[in-house]
């Protein structure tokens, strides 16, 4: 099923970014364009000339119409490989890639290290069945990053997918390169640290290719980037240049991390409920206890509300609600009525299904059109957020929730279907510039020798 093949890709050289010898490339990398902030991307771009964020997030010369970015992006690329800033590697590589953290909102956790390696991998549209996402795009995130991909002829950026391999085959191809110092590492703001290694080993780069070959993709984030690689695959199809299927612009650029890896892990986003009419909590209690057994209970603190949740999740689907200073643990009843729960059952088992359903929908009348746009609802990544979103005045009600499960994820992708908005939060992010991915429709894959 999957194609996946090594590239010879574009790396930073910190020794030419920096003016010093060295292999830290903290102050160059950056995270995914869309979770940065203006305030951040102005932190990143005063770290170096050369952070990442420079390409991803361009801005226009002073004066100049917006689009203009797209064009100082490229102008830039251009700059810093002919400065050395940025080199492309000799000889194709899968990039052994080590991201070592600390669980959200709880930095005095145990370090945890999620491996994977980035790859070129050939598009396929859905409807194929190779590559499965688990959620909806929108429009203008693809239009942008369409433009920006034009102008740099490269992908700077990864998706993120996944590949369920048990036995761990994949992973032991990487294991000897392990053991040596990474060929680059740097940490971002977020505390992550980001290692990278090149395996050029052909006898173990087609150990990696014979795994993959039977596996489907299933993209855990980047539904955005990968709609774009398709976009711009076409586009590049009608170059003068391009050289057919065995051309470059036939692949994108994919992170890929063992379902079975032990550092792979979905975090929960809860959902903050403010400025809706009418809000009263007895009234909402009353409206729950039809579906759920609704237990009061002291607010707990972040660990002890993530382990409780875990506890009621094993036997049925749990939540925790906090509002007015006080705190509600919420178990769904057996018998319960599910028949308004939407689309098909693979969808009916997910704790945020039944939570859009069952509490945002049918409790507090928000209905899919407001909650898309999160007209009543934001929304916060960890649980101390959470906590203290819960003291803020303008905030109704919290709720808390388990996080979705990769099984659930690769489920519903299989069966066709999407889940609920912010349903999955994988972290950390991919950082942007650890890799990047030329795109020359003249390249040929299968001859990508040292030019």
């Amino acid at each position: 099923m999957a194609e996946v093949i090594p590239f010879r890709g574009l790396v930073y050289r910190p020794t030419a970014a920096l003016g010093q010898e060295s292999r830290d490339a903290s102050s160059l990398l950056a995270p995914p364009y869309d979770v940065i902030g203006e305030a951040e991307r102005r932190s990143l771009a005063g770290q170096s000339a050369f952070n990442s964020v420079h390409l991803i997030l361009p801005q226009p010369p002073v004066g100049a119409e917006g689009d203009a970015r797209y064009a100082v992006a490229g102008a830039t690329l251009l700059a810093w490989q002919r400065g050395q800033v940025v080199t492309r590697d000799e000889q194709p590589a899968f990039y052994r890639y080590h991201q070592v953290f600390s669980p959200p909102g709880e930095p005095s956790a145990a370090k945890v290290v999620r491996r994977g390696f980035i790859a070129r991998i050939r598009l396929h549209r859905f409807a194929e069945g190779v590559i499965l996402p688990h959620e909806r795009t929108l429009s203008g995130p693809k239009v942008d990053r369409l433009k920006l991909k034009r102008a740099t002829r490269t992908h700077l950026s990864q998706v993120f997918g996944l590949y369920d391999d048990p036995e761990r085959n994949a992973d032991a191809a990487f294991a000897a390169i392990e053991q040596s110092a990474p060929e680059l590492h740097g940490k971002t703001a977020d505390g992550v640290e980001h290692l990278l290694w090149r395996l050029t080993d052909p006898v173990k780069v087609a150990a990696v290719q014979s795994v993959l070959r039977d596996r489907r993709i299933y993209i855990a984030d980047g539904h955005h980037r990968y709609e774009t690689m398709l976009a711009l695959r076409e586009e590049l199809r009608k170059d003068p240049s391009y050289c057919g299927l065995d051309s470059a612009v036939e692949y994108g650029s994919i992170f890929l991390c063992n379902v079975r890896d032990p550092g792979l892990f979905v975090f929960p986003t809860h959902r903050v409920l403010h400025s809706l009419p009418g809000f009263d909590l007895g009234a909402l209690l009353a409206r729950l206890a039809v579906a759920f057994w609704v237990e009061e209970r002291p607010v707990p603190t972040g660990t002890e509300a993530k382990d409780e949740l875990a506890k009621l999740g094993e036997a049925s689907p749990s939540y925790l609600l906090l509002s007015r200073g006080r705190a509600f643990y919420l178990r769904l009843k057996d018998d319960a009525d599910l028949s308004v729960l939407p689309g098909p059952k693979v969808l009916h088992s997910l704790d945020v299904t039944l939570l859009h359903a069952l509490v945002l929908e049918q409790a507090l009348g928000i209905d899919r059109s407001a909650q898309e746009s999160q007209t009543y609802l934001r929304y916060v990544k960890d649980n101390e957020q959470a906590l203290a979103a819960a003291r803020e005045p303008d905030v109704q009600a919290v709720f808390m929730m388990n996080p979705t499960k990769v099984t659930q994820v690769m489920a519903v992708s299989e069966a066709g279907e999407v889940m609920p908005q912010k349903s999955t939060y994988f972290f950390p992010k991919i950082a942007s510039g650890i890799v990047c991915n030329p795109l020359d429709p003249a390249e040929s894959v299968t001859h990508q020798g040292a030019r």
